[in-house]
């Protein structure tokens, strides 16, 4: 791998990372409104600490851990980097499970963003789709059913693993819903709150809402050293926006449209790649760019035109 796919990489997940916290740091800087400028400084300081190692650290290496268990707890974090032909063959047996798994989440999360949430409408459809919210639950079955039934033919594991992802985007996805309840009652009750209970409070609802995230990492590498690097730098760019100018950053509307379309892509990367498909390195970073651009565009014109 040359620098500049390295390169690449890192940007794609750091910005990645960056579009689709959005949502939650947008919460977060709530929350932080109601402390004192220590607590503030507190959360950027441990919060990060936190929110890079312990999250988008650890995570993706356990996830890799336990779809490759025989290379180990310290062998799954280097290797990557190994020339060992065994731990190669390893991890590319393994691979396609996790990529099937991580990929039907996403996809699935992409479709509950599509027809059942509220959103700025940056398509022509998108209207008609969300209107049509009923039918979510039964195009994500069948969508299911059929992958599994595909994957059945190839690997036995993999259709273990395409409802292993479906299962945890709707155990997740109820978590979800609850942190950001649990977020808001915070906000109208904070006053009861030291600035340290919330610092961890928030950290925890994080961990809920980071796992988009992590998932779509490996669309882009298996590089453990990598997704923490791309994914670290994304969390702390997202935690100075928490506390400077996430106003500014609520203006461009339609960046959660980038994000989950983003989403989409990604997760359908990681199905084409579970099943053999080839689909160079540099397609998902390269995606995640053009997405989000195109929308951010979509964004500032929007705002010229309602500032005129």
């Amino acid at each position: 791998m040359d620098w500049l796919s390295l390169l690449l990489i890192v940007a794609g997940l750091a910005l990645f990372e960056i579009v689709i916290s959005v949502d939650n740091a947008i919460i977060n800087a709530e929350v932080l409104s109601t402390m004192t400028p220590k607590g503030q400084r507190w959360f950027l300081i441990w919060g990060i600490i936190i929110a890079v190692f312990l999250v988008r650290g650890l995570l993706p290496w356990l996830i890799l851990w336990v779809s490759t268990p025989n290379l180990g707890f310290l062998g799954s974090f280097t290797a990557s980097f190994s020339s060992d032909p065994a731990i190669a063959r390893a991890i590319q047996d393994s691979a396609p499970v996790l990529l099937i798994g991580g990929g039907t989440f996403l996809v699935f999360l992409f479709f509950h963003w599509l027809f059942l949430e509220p959103k700025q409408y940056g398509l022509r459809g998108e209207a008609f789709l969300e209107r049509q919210g009923v039918w979510f639950f039964a195009i994500v079955s069948v969508l299911l059913v059929a992958i599994v039934w595909m994957a059945i033919n190839v690997n036995p594991l993999m259709a273990l693993g395409a409802v292993i992802g479906s299962s945890a985007f709707f155990i997740s996805h109820g978590f979800k819903e609850n942190a950001e309840e649990a977020e808001k009652r915070m906000i109208v009750g904070s006053a009861k709150m030291s600035d340290i209970s919330k610092i961890f409070y928030l950290e925890v609802i994080d961990m809920t809402f980071s796992i988009d995230g992590v998932l779509g990492a490996f669309a882009f590498t298996f590089v453990i050293p990598l997704i923490l690097i791309g994914n670290g730098i994304g969390a702390i760019v997202v935690r100075q926006l928490t506390v400077a100018n996430i106003d500014k950053v609520k203006r461009y509307k339609y960046l959660k449209n980038g994000a989950m379309y983003s989403i989409f892509a990604l997760g359908s990367v990681m199905v084409g790649h579970s099943f053999g498909l080839h689909i160079p390195d540099w397609i998902s970073p390269v995606l995640t760019f053009v997405i989000i651009a195109f929308f951010f565009w979509k964004s500032v014109r929007a705002l010229k035109e309602e500032e005129a």
